[in-house]
């Protein structure tokens, strides 16, 4: 699987939240998302009934980069939402070798309040 293949199949992650479309992603059957405001989830039905859940919270994504290490993908990138902006380190975006599925999601990230939640 080359780079530009690894970074599309995360690209097509952060696009789900602008499209609000989840057809695209290539997600496994034993894919695990793992977040700091939550417990770990396991599960392709149960990380995509997650991202359904919180696909309308989401106004916008502002990718600032993507770091290649072998089958692994970090991404950093800006999630706006409707209570401000999270700034998100995604790193061990594990991709599977044989599928090329994204196995593993792990979340790093810090709030940022917008103007109208500090008021």
């Amino acid at each position: 699987m080359s780079r530009e293949q690894k970074v599309a199949a995360v690209e097509a992650y952060l696009d789900c939240f602008a499209t609000k479309d989840l057809s695209k992603l290539s997600l496994a059957e034993d894919v695990v998302f793992e977040g700091p405001r939550m417990p770990t989830l396991a599960g392709r039905q149960t990380v995509l009934g997650f991202l359904a859940s919180i696909l309308p919270t989401v106004k916008g994504i502002v990718l600032k980069q993507h770091i290649v290490e072998g089958d692994y993908v970090a991404t950093v990138f800006d999630m706006e939402t409707a209570g401000g902006v999270d700034h998100v380190f995604r790193p061990d975006s594990h991709l599977g070798r044989q599928d090329h599925k994204i196995k593993g999601i792990h979340a790093f990230y810090y709030p940022q309040q917008s103007a109208e939640a500090q008021a």
